[in-house]
This record gives structure tokens, sequence and C-alpha cells, in this order.
């Protein structure tokens, strides 16, 4: 029996080094389903309980492992759900490739059941390359330049196959007029920067005396040219959220997330500056970053597309990160006076302080920042942490430690809810051997993170490590949304669009075999973790926590707050305790005597 396309599409999967797919069947794709059944489920096939689920599980696997991901659904509906996750890897700058069924070619243009205009509706969420394959001639060439622009561009791509196509015998291309053969593999460029324009930022550099960096995801695995950079200048440096595990935030000078999520140490470095050393990052809220006319800015990134479009920077370099910042070092002249090092320093240490003031404050019952807080305490060092979108990634941005090993994300740009459990899964599949964690408000855990449980019940047993462990921030209120509707609109709180309907999450992870723990006290929260960390399978931490207790960013004054619980005291259901938490909450913020 020849090969049909679908052999040769997982075949040529397999030799890009492809080991699952993640998915969910349908008869658009029943001769994918067929060739996987003939190849032993090689690449394995990872099936989530909806599509939107199985691309954020390429996102994870993609973002932790440093592969590209890869993507599977059926014709019709099954290729709209997977379109938030693909924009979220479009957003965040993530390899990945979709599979796509479609319409047998036949009924193409007829109107028929689940035909749509497939090559239109992904022509914006896989811009830099969607194609359909409508004869076997075609492949090898759309899988290998689906890859290879997907990782060349850290962007998602799609191939959209006609049902009919999958079954056809298959017939490589020849050596012929109008045929497109293709070879297997690729290596990766380093981009190397432009001498001139390093000497020019040297120079910028040592000219400052009170220089701040930040640094994003594209500073990855600079861990020790950024040291030497901030050594040499006496900087600090904040992180962009996606660049949250760039630097461990042990490192002294390390001031943490940046932003309306960010910490009031990065707020200072930013504010007191004279010069800023901007890395790999895309961070778009000027407002967080010095005044204009206040620091000569320097960029570093490897796309001249995006370069200094956040600041008015004198000098933009592009280049990669790494070898960037090795031409630029030897070119840094180390700065005697460490008055401004010293000083941020003092800010950082103040920080941590104020932040675990913060997470202990009483509330009723639990204060969400000590979940947290608890955690980071004894977070295991190799541990994969992910938050969801909301006041989860509030928490996430400030009071988890990241130390060396540990890595972490979240849906950074497109800010989606639902994506923590999916890249914990796929995170999971990247590096079984080591424990995930995953920040859940109780709205994303209705909107799908239950029902990602099943998918989690239905594999752990394969990973090495079987820690997966979900923390869901139980107060049934929309709570993100909540607390903008009061700060950014001055309303109060909506209660028909905001409260959720109660729901016990533990009991749910019990029914389906996983360890559940119901926290309701915060002195038992602490033992909670320890339990579900030391599980010898999946576990869920459901953790009343105060809806009330304020997501207050750094650059608050008190005329805000003061305004604030002014604003709530219109008709705000929750107002008294609303105004109490906004007060407590408040610790560091100002000079004592003036709150």
């Amino acid at each position: 029996m020849s090969d049909t396309v679908a052999d040769v599409v997982l075949n040529r999967l397999r030799e890009w080094g492809v080991r699952q797919i993640f998915g969910y069947p349908g008869d658009g794709i029943n001769g994918l389903l067929s060739a996987w059944d003939r190849a032993g489920n090689d690449p394995q096939f990872v099936q989530s309980r909806h599509e939107e689920m199985s691309a954020f599980q390429a996102v994870g696997y993609a973002k932790f492992s440093g592969q590209v991901g890869v993507c599977a659904a059926t014709s019709g509906p099954g290729g709209i759900h997977l379109l938030n996750g693909l924009y979220d890897a479009k957003l965040d700058h993530v390899p990945v490739v979709a599979l796509v069924g479609q319409t047998e070619r036949s009924a193409m243009g007829g109107a028929y059941q689940q035909e749509i205009d497939m090559l239109a509706l992904y022509k914006d969420v896989c811009s830099d390359f969607v194609q359909m394959c409508l004869v076997p001639e075609q492949i090898p060439n759309l899988i290998d330049r689906a890859i290879r622009v997907a990782v060349a561009e850290r962007a998602p791509t799609a191939l959209i196959f006609p049902s009919d196509v999958l079954d056809l015998d298959y017939e490589p291309p020849q050596q012929a007029f109008k045929q497109v053969p293709s070879s297997f593999g690729m290596t990766r460029p380093t981009q190397a920067p432009d001498a001139a324009a390093i000497r020019q930022a040297a120079e910028i550099l040592n000219a400052g005396e009170r220089v701040a960096m930040l640094v994003g995801q594209g500073a990855k695995d600079c861990v020790s040219e950024l040291t030497a950079v901030a050594d040499a200048l006496g900087a600090g440096c904040a992180k962009a959220l996606l660049g949250r595990d760039v630097l461990p935030d042990t490192l002294p000078w390390v001031t943490g997330s940046i932003g309306l999520l960010g910490t009031t140490a990065s707020h200072h470095l930013m504010t007191g500056c004279d010069t800023l050393l901007t890395v790999g990052s895309n961070f778009p809220y000027s407002q967080f970053l010095p005044s204009f006319g206040q620091a000569r800015g320097v960029q570093i990134d490897h796309s001249p597309k995006t370069i200094g479009m956040r600041y008015p920077n004198e000098l933009n370099v592009v280049g990669d990160a790494r070898a960037t910042l090795q031409a630029l070092i030897p070119l840094l002249e180390t700065k005697s006076d460490r008055t401004w090092r010293d000083e941020v320093e003092t800010a950082v240490e103040q920080w941590w302080a104020t932040a675990t003031e913060q997470a202990m404050t009483d509330a009723d019952p639990i204060n969400p920042m000590r979940i947290f807080h608890e955690f980071s305490a004894r977070a295991p060092a190799d541990s994969i942490v992910t938050a969801d979108s909301g006041t989860a990634a509030d928490w996430y941005a400030r009071h988890i430690v990241f130390r060396n090993e540990m890595r972490g994300s979240l849906s950074g740009t497109l800010a989606t809810m639902g994506p923590a459990v999916p890249y914990a899964i796929g995170a999971k599949w990247a590096h079984p051997s080591r424990p995930a964690i995953a920040f859940e408000g109780d709205g994303a855990m209705q909107m799908n993170g239950l029902a990602e449980m099943i998918t989690v019940a239905h594999y752990w047993r394969q990973w090495t490590d079987p820690r997966l462990v979900v923390a869901v921030l139980h107060n049934n209120d929309l709570n993100q949304v909540t607390w903008e509707q009061r700060a950014m609109s001055g309303s109060p709180k909506f209660a028909p669009s905001q409260n959720l309907p109660d729901v016990d999450y533990a009991a749910f992870a019990r029914s389906i075999g996983l360890v559940g723990i119901n926290v309701d006290n915060p002195d038992d929260l602490g033992a909670a973790w320890d339990t579900a960390l030391s599980a010898d399978r999946p576990a869920l931490l459901d953790v009343r926590c105060d809806p009330t207790v304020p997501p207050i960013p750094p650059h608050t004054t008190r005329e805000q707050v003061l305004a604030l619980g002014k604003s709530l005291l219109k008709g705000d259901e929750d107002a008294s305790s609303v105004v109490e938490n906004v007060a407590k909450q408040s610790i560091g913020r100002f000079r004592p005597g003036t709150d």
C-alpha cells in the first residue's frame, strides 16, 4: 500500500522533531486520524476538551520548549475554535503550526456543510504563512515552509487540507517546471550587530550616571551578559511581563515587573534614571517609562520591524540580544560611583519587604496575594509557572520570587482568559520531569479550566514528574474587570455581570481522581501548598480569597486612592470592605504621615 498525503505529513513532522500534536478530531481530518493509527500514534495526538485549548497547549509547549508547537482541528467550527489560541501565539511571538481540515475539493464553493473560507479566516492570524494543499506534490514543501516561517518570524502559520486530499496517494514533486521540491532542516542565524552602532551605544551608556535597564522575553538565555552589563554600569533592571523569568529576582539589582502590574522598585528605577537600555522588549506602555526627555535611550532588538516604537531612543541597535551584549561589554567602563546602584538595591529590598507585608495582611477570608507568597516560599527550583489573565496576573507579576531555573509565562499581549491550565499541560509535554503550577481565577476556571482538568487526569501518568498544581482564586467575582470598573470608570461594581456562581473546584478535582484541597483559613495555606507540591498526582487548591483586596499599581498616588474610595461610596455593594482593604494595601506606597 502506498503512502497517502496524510502519512507523509505525519512523517515529515516526525523528521522535524515534532513529538506531540495538540488537537481535537473531526471528519474534516479523518485522513490524518487514519494515518495516525497507521503510524502508531507517532507523533502523539494529545486530545483536549476544545480546539481553543489545543491551540493554547501548543503555545505553552512552544513557550517552554523553545521549539515549534503544532495543533490540529477539523473543518468549519474546529478551525474557528483554534483562532484565539493562535492570536495568542501571534501577539506573544510564539512559533505554532496549525493543521486545519476543509470540506472536499468537489464541494468547495457549494455552500456545503462546514464549508467556510479558511484562507480568508486565517489570513490575519497566520499572515506570515497560510496555504491550502490541493495536490500531493505540494508536500513536503508546505510542511517545511510552515515550520521555517513559524520559527523565523516567531509567529503562527497554518496549512489547510481539503479532506479528500489527505487520502490521496502521495506523489513527490519532480524536478520539473511548476514543481517545488524541498529539503529538510534549517540552522538558526545569529544576527550580528553593526560595529559602529555598538561603539555609539557604549558611549551613551558610559556617559549615563543613573542607568536603568528593561528586559523582555527577547533577552532569554542572557543572564551572564545582562549581569555583566548591569555590574559595569551600576544599573538596575526591570522586567516586562513576558520577561518575568529572564533574570532571577534573587539578584539584588533586579527590580521586578514594570507597569500596571509592576513593583515600587521598578517605578523608582524608571522615574529616577538618566539613561535607559532596553533589551528584547516591546513593552507598550510608555507612561511607565522615563518621561520623554528625561533619559537617553538605547534599544537592542532582533526585529527591525518593531524596534524604536515605544520610546524616543537615541539609538536603536538591531541584532541578536546575546551577540550584541557580548560585543558591547568590552566597551563599557566600570562605574566607580555606586550611589545609584545602592539606591536601586535599597528600593528592591524595600519592595520585597512591602510585598511580604501586603501579602500577610489580614483579609476575609484569605488575602489573594498570600496564595502566591506562600507558593513562592516553597516553589520547586525547576518549577514552570503559568498564570491566567486577571488578578492572577497581578499577583504573579509581583509576589513570586523567580529563581535561577524557574520558568513562567502568561498571555502577555492578547491577555485572554483561559490559557493558564492548557499552558501548564503544554509545559508538561515540553518538560515531563518538571513540576508545573497554574494560577487561575475562578472566572477562567469556569470558562474552560475545569474541562481541561479532565485532560490533566487523562494524561498525567505519562509524565515523569506527575505534579501539575492548579491554584484557583475562588472569590466568586470576575475580579479584574470589577476593579477596572471601579478604578478606570469610577463606577461601582455591576453585580449582574461580575458575580459568579459558587462551585466547589476541589470536589470536582477529587471526582476525577486528582488531589483536591479546599482552603478557607489563611493559616492552612502553607500546609496546603506542601501537600499539593508533594502529591503523587496532579492537585487543585481551591482557595477562598477576598475579592475586595485591590490590585493597586505602584504608581498610585494618595489622591487617586482617596478618589477611588469616594467613588465606591456611591453604591458599590462591597464599598466598606473595599475602602478598608484599599487603606490596608497602601502599605509602603506613601511617605509616613501622608496616608
